[in-house]
């Protein structure tokens, strides 16, 4: 089955890649002609996520899916959220992000934190939405090299490793984003039978 996925992000599609399988093929917006920036204005994961994945609808008809992504932080109440690539500048700038994030942390006693990821599926004429969170915590330091984002300095719930530090199978088996991407596929398998 080909699905528009509403992202040029490599990392990120390959993530999502190995968690659909090989019954999937993936297609982006630049694979469909789409090159500007896809709009994502609103003020929640879920608006977010429709948000992409109608504007790709209307500009291609295919069936498509796009996700937004927050880290969610206890002591910052839920910051940076849904602002989380564009934390510290308008761009996607991960190092900014990443020492803002410690800037504003420092000196918390409370490091508790989550990942939270909303896929909205527009398949048919029908949309559904589809949630995947994993809770960690924000360590005091970047480590690790592997993923992007906040993975060097966030640490998932009974792992004492960053995402940065683990494999993409080992992060894609407990990620927020595999989560939610796990539930999408099963609705999709279900259709199926």
């Amino acid at each position: 089955m080909k699905l528009l996925f509403a992202t040029n992000n490599a990392h990120k599609l390959a993530e999502v890649q190995a968690v659909l399988g090989p019954e999937y093929e993936l297609v982006t917006p630049r694979d469909c002609g789409v090159t500007e920036e896809i709009p994502e204005t609103q003020p929640t994961l879920e608006g977010n996520a429709l948000q992409k994945a109608r504007y790709l609808r209307e500009r291609t008809g295919l069936d498509c899916f796009a996700d937004d992504t927050g880290l969610e932080v206890a002591a910052l109440d839920g910051a940076p959220g849904v602002r989380s690539a564009r934390y510290a500048t308008d761009g996607h700038d991960f190092a900014a992000n990443n020492r803002l994030l410690l800037a504003n942390l420092r000196g918390a006693a409370d490091r508790r934190a989550r990942f939270r990821t909303v896929v909205a599926l527009l398949r048919s004429g029908e949309e559904h939405l589809f949630e995947g969170i994993v809770e960690g915590r924000i360590i005091e330091c970047e480590r690790g090299c592997e993923g992007f984002g906040y993975d060097p300095l966030f640490v998932p719930d009974g792992f004492d490793r960053t995402f940065a530090e683990m494999s993409a199978d080992e992060k894609n088996a407990v990620s927020h984003r595999a989560r939610a991407v796990r539930r999408l596929a099963d609705y999709l398998h279900g259709l199926e039978k």
